[in-house]
């Protein structure tokens, strides 16, 4: 199959092409045809499958087919899409703008994190396609900048991950001032008892595609584990960095504050790195990536939060300087990896204290780690998990391919916080005492740092900014970077 045999239009098919694109993945040739006929859609689509084109591409093709309503001097949106971070809103904003390069349409991307003055002067000037995290879009209709009478299609990416980081409040109140009439598009990890309970009152009737199995994992991935005390991770760290000569690695930590000290002690060692976690702000993680993309920074330290949205193409390693609290936040952290039939390593650096935690992986995944110990930091007595002196041994040079081949992927989103919406920096509040704020910059500040506590789960691996699959090879496999998140222009 081919993107010519879906029904696109000339300029959508000329904008994909110009990206090197030319087979659908299968998230895309089952959602596209739903979506242009009208219907309303439940995708389970996982990090790597493509699904942000699988949207951007039908509603990019209905909008432009279509008679642009007036509504008033103001172009009004007619495309809401709705994401739960601001990473991942720049990215999906970025497809919708590479892919409607050749269309008269208007897009805007609106978050927290930085100033709401230029969003508001974009939006009176009226967009076609709205990107937004629900916590900004709720400040700009309460100052009545933006107008939903017109909208036609909305969509709910990662909608799993708005449940998980506590939005479903400020969903429901975006769906009460929405028209009634209108395409619903559902995509998520999985379909949990809470997803389906949010999409009874959201979709009618709608097509139900399912793409990637639960867990499922790119067998291209080497993962092993490299039990170490936990003292001395840092250096392990350093160490294999310098000796395998790794350029472009990005590192997981279970905290914000984790993940500023290793940033520090990395760059004492004479690597270039840098951290992206919530309390960053928006300028300064739009750097941080870009620099990590170009090659300016060896190694990207992230949280899970943070990490949302990240489209890192042909991302060579991850490594887990902590394991997380929830088993699925494994899979999505590796599925950053291996993509596309890529080849790429999943390290964790495991301590004793960290035993329970990989028994978990393990199960979930179906599969047991090899374990390696590394010379000159093996882990004393008690110090980390048991080397298992059956296993083949790593090769030199630090990779080794697990048994099969070693699974990534992307797994169900699971929710480690109790009752799977806990909120808020340090202790789950929103505001002051945990009352809800209504100023722009608390709500902006809530869009990202929800959930983002002690390595309890609250936003979890990336699924965003997903292109098309089966590139064709293109010379410079240049990024693209999102702009960090000030709203587009024409697209």
């Amino acid at each position: 199959m081919s993107f010519d045999s879906l029904g696109l239009s000339a300029p959508l098919l000329k904008a994909v092409a110009e990206q090197g694109y030319d087979t659908p993945s299968p998230i895309q040739s089952q959602a596209i045809p739903a979506v242009l006929e009208g219907r309303d859609v439940m995708a389970a689509a996982q990090t790597g499958t493509g699904k942000t084109a699988g949207f951007t591409l039908p509603i990019l093709h209905r909008l432009s087919q279509g008679e642009r309503p007036r509504g008033g001097s103001q172009i009004p949106v007619r495309a809401l899409i709705l994401t739960p971070t601001r990473e991942l809103a720049a990215q999906v904003g970025e497809s919708v703008v590479t892919y409607g390069k050749h269309l008269p349409l208007k897009s805007a991307v609106v978050f927290g994190g930085v100033k709401i003055n230029p969003q508001i002067a974009t939006l009176r000037q009226g967009v076609d396609i709205l990107v937004a995290t629900p916590g900004r879009l709720l400040d700009l209709y309460q100052q009545k900048v933006v107008r939903f009478d017109k909208l036609e299609v909305l969509v709910l990416d990662e909608a799993d991950r708005m449940l998980d980081m506590g939005f479903i409040h400020d969903i429901r109140k975006i769906l009460a001032v929405l028209p009634k009439q209108r395409q619903n598009l559902l995509f998520s990890a999985t379909f949990s008892n809470d997803i389906r309970k949010l999409a009874k009152g959201l979709v009618n009737d709608p097509v139900e595609l399912s793409v990637t199995p639960r867990n499922a994992a790119a067998a291209t991935v080497t993962q092993w584990v490299h039990p170490v005390d936990k003292s001395r991770k840092p250096a392990l760290l350093s160490h294999l960095i310098q000796t395998h000569q790794w350029q472009q690695v990005l590192v997981f930590t279970r905290t914000k504050h984790g993940a500023n000290r290793l940033t520090k002690y990395l760059e004492g060692q004479g690597i270039e790195a840098a951290a992206i976690h919530g309390n960053k702000s928006q300028n300064a993680r739009t750097k941080a990536l870009a620099d990590f993309k170009s090659g300016g920074v060896r190694a990207l330290i992230a949280t899970d939060i943070a990490a949302r949205g990240l489209d890192i193409d042909q991302l060579p390693q991850v490594v887990n300087f902590e394991l997380p609290n929830v088993a699925e936040d494994y899979v999505h952290r590796i599925g950053r990896t291996g993509r596309a039939g890529a080849s790429g390593q999943a390290v964790s650096l495991v301590s004793l204290d960290e035993k329970k935690e990989l028994a978990g992986i393990e199960r979930l995944i179906s599969q047991r780690l090899n374990s390696q110990a590394v010379e000159g930091f093996e882990p004393t007595p008690g110090g980390g998990p048991k080397v298992d002196e059956n296993e083949d041994r790593q090769p030199r040079g630090g990779q080794r391919r697990s048994n099969g081949g070693g699974r990534s992927g992307n797994g169900g989103g699971g929710r480690g916080n109790s009752g799977g919406g806990a909120r808020g920096s340090n202790g789950g509040g929103r505001g002051n005492g945990g009352g809800r704020s209504t100023s722009s910059s608390q709500r902006s500040a809530r869009d990202d740092n929800r959930g983002n506590t002690n390595g309890n789960r609250s936003d979890g691996g990336n699924r965003n900014g997903d292109a098309p699959a089966q590139r064709r090879q293109r010379s410079g496999g240049g990024q693209r970077r999102s702009g960090g998140g000030t709203p587009n222009g024409n697209v």
